[in-house]
C-alpha cells in the first residue's frame, strides 16, 4: 500500500532528529568564534557542514509530514537556548541510565541514582517551561513539524 505522507512513527523520529542536530548547529556556530586552536576550529567547521547538510536533507522530506505547516517569520533565539537545555537534561538521563547499568559499586550506585533523579527533575522542568511558551508544542504535530522547520532553516542560515 503506497502512502502520500510518511508514516506518523518516522516523522516523529525525523522531529527528534531535526531538533537536536538544529541546537547542535546552532550552538557551534554560535562558539566556533571563541575556538581558537586550529584544528579544533576545522572541526567544529566540519561539524558545521555536516550538520547543515543533515538538516537541508531532512528539511526536504517534511512536505511529506502529515499536514506540516511552515512558517519562518519568528526571529526569537530563546527556543534554541531552551531546546539545547533541553538535549543536554535528556541526555543527562540516558546517561545516567546507562552507568548505573554498568555500576557495581552500591555507593557510586547510590549517588548516580541520585543525579539520575535530578536530572529527570531538571528535564521536566525545561520541557514544562517549553511547552508553556509553545516552543515544545508536543501535543500538536502540526506545529511541533512547524517549529522544527522554523527552527532548523534558522539555524542553517545563520552567520558564523
Amino acid at each position: 500500500m503506497i502512502h502520500d505522507h510518511l508514516a506518523w512513527h518516522e516523522t516523529l523520529d525525523m522531529h527528534e532528529l531535526v531538533a537536536f542536530q538544529t541546537a547542535g548547529l546552532f550552538m557551534l556556530k554560535k562558539s566556533i568564534k571563541m575556538v581558537h586552536d586550529p584544528k579544533l576550529r576545522e572541526l567544529y567547521k566540519f561539524s558545521i557542514h555536516s550538520l547543515k547538510q543533515n538538516l537541508t536533507e531532512l528539511l526536504a522530506f517534511y512536505p511529506e509530514t502529515p499536514k506540516v505547516m511552515m512558517d519562518s517569520s519568528k526571529i526569537d533565539e530563546t527556543p534554541f537556548y531552551a531546546g539545547n537545555l533541553l538535549g543536554l537534561a535528556k541526555t543527562a538521563v540516558r546517561n545516567y541510565a546507562i552507568a548505573i547499568t554498568e555500576t557495581a559499586t552500591p555507593a557510586l550506585r547510590k549517588v548516580l541514582t541520585k543525579q539520575l533523579k535530578n536530572a529527570v527533575k531538571l528535564h521536566g522542568k525545561v520541557y514544562y517551561y517549553m511547552y508553556q511558551k509553545g516552543y515544545y508544542p508536543s501535543y500538536d504535530l502540526n506545529q511541533l513539524l512547524a517549529n522544527d522547520y522554523m527552527n532548523a532553516t534558522k539555524a542553517i542560515q545563520l552567520e558564523y
